[in-house]
């Protein structure tokens, strides 16, 4: 049976560790179609590759299985996970790594991974994504009900996350993730914008436009945005906005509306 599998994972392209998660998925089913959705997550950071899945997975064709292994905890009694939510399928460790499809997601359904039947052994203490979430999700793939995984879980660990605040006249959020470009992408939600006008948007002591497109401030001059995350962003126009502010995540943003 063909399906897709993506993979969300912080093992980088230097060593053989995605090699060979995809060894392992296509020795159980040769017909799988793979998607790389990133491996460059930064080592052990939960947060990030929980907020880059919660952005992408609902682009990838319906009915994907996704495994996600950012895994500072592999090997500890830490559980494995699968989520059934919406028209996804999720294989990851218990680490709040799935927050955003269980926020986003109603009437999600969540199993442990615990028969090990359909594991690889010998099973390796530092290496899940090859012996237990890869297998897992091949024989996902390939019509295996969830349900002969693990019992049913009902209280999976969920990242705390940082909620904006909606006032009259302002908006206050945070930065919560800088992708590759430096951009600063806000809590803020693009919705929360649309029928409002905007008067300007404050990080630090800059106060900056709130503007369509990175090309309608000069180079080497910042903006605000709703980029393609739908969420509030702050950019600089052919520049990095996290070192021109000098700002890291969890940094305070103030929006003015009228």
């Amino acid at each position: 049976m063909a399906a897709f599998i993506a993979l969300l994972t912080d093992f980088g392209t230097k060593d053989s560790y995605t090699g060979i998660v995809k060894g392992v998925l296509f020795s159980l089913n040769p017909d799988l179609k793979v998607i790389d959705l990133t491996h460059e997550i930064r080592p052990q950071d939960i947060n990030q590759g929980a907020f880059i899945l919660g952005t992408s997975y609902k682009f990838l064709p319906t009915g994907t299985i996704i495994i996600a292994v950012v895994d500072p905890g592999v090997g500890t009694e830490r559980r494995g996970l699968i989520l059934e939510a919406g028209e996804y399928t999720f294989v990851a460790p218990d680490n709040g790594l799935l927050t955003f499809p269980m926020v986003y997601e109603k009437g999600w359904r969540c199993f442990e991974i615990k028969n090990s039947d359909y594991f690889l052994h010998p099973i390796s203490t530092t290496f899940h994504a090859r012996d237990v979430f890869a297998p897992v999700a091949a024989h996902i793939a390939a019509g295996e009900p969830i349900e002969n995984f693990g019992p049913l879980v009902h209280d999976p660990i969920l990242i705390k996350m940082a909620e904006p605040v909606l006032l009259e006249k302002e908006i206050k959020g945070q930065i919560i993730y800088i992708d590759r470009f430096g951009n600063l992408i806000t809590n803020i939600p693009g919705d929360w914008l649309r029928h409002k006008r905007v008067s300007s948007v404050k990080i630090k002591d800059h106060v900056l436009p709130f503007v369509k497109t990175y090309n309608d401030v000069p180079p080497g001059k910042g903006a605000a945005l709703v980029g393609s995350s739908g969420l509030l962003e702050i950019a600089v126009n052919k520049g990095n906005a996290s070192h021109f502010f000098n700002v890291n995540i969890g940094e305070d943003v103030l929006v003015q509306v009228t």
